[in-house]
């Protein structure tokens, strides 16, 4: 998984990825982003992921849902769960829902990885240790 994290001086701390991925980016820099709560409570799965008996367990955010199991994160946009209905309206318009970029897997191990080098760089991980 290749990606980049920029500190912009407008926009604040932000997480770039691959096309593939970018989901990533989008879930860290605005589900994510420097919120203790949200963050303690994301290395709390991290850690509970390896120990649980159940196979996954979810993080449900405001436009991004974290399913993460003992082998994978996965990563999807909520409005993918939405019923066929709500989505009826707008049949009218021709308008489709295009599912790139709306789903986005990794490795467990990567993702702590990624975890780790996110808190890391915008200074949780160090204050919390």
């Amino acid at each position: 998984m290749e990606y980049q994290f920029v500190r912009d001086p407008i926009f604040g701390f932000r997480a770039k990825f691959n096309d593939e991925q970018a989901l990533f980016g989008r879930w860290l820099t605005e589900e994510m982003n420097t919120n203790p709560e949200k963050l303690g409570q994301l290395l709390g799965l991290i850690t509970q992921a390896k120990t649980l008996q159940q196979d996954e367990i979810q993080l449900l955010g405001k436009e991004v849902t974290l399913t993460l199991s003992r082998s994978e994160a996965l990563l999807e946009a909520n409005i993918l769960h939405h019923q066929d209905e709500d989505l009826s309206q707008y049949q009218d318009d021709a308008l489709m829902l295009d599912e790139d970029g709306l789903i986005a897997v990794c490795g467990y191990e990567d993702f702590v990885a990624l975890i780790e080098a996110w808190c890391e760089f915008i200074g949780f991980c160090h204050s919390k240790r």
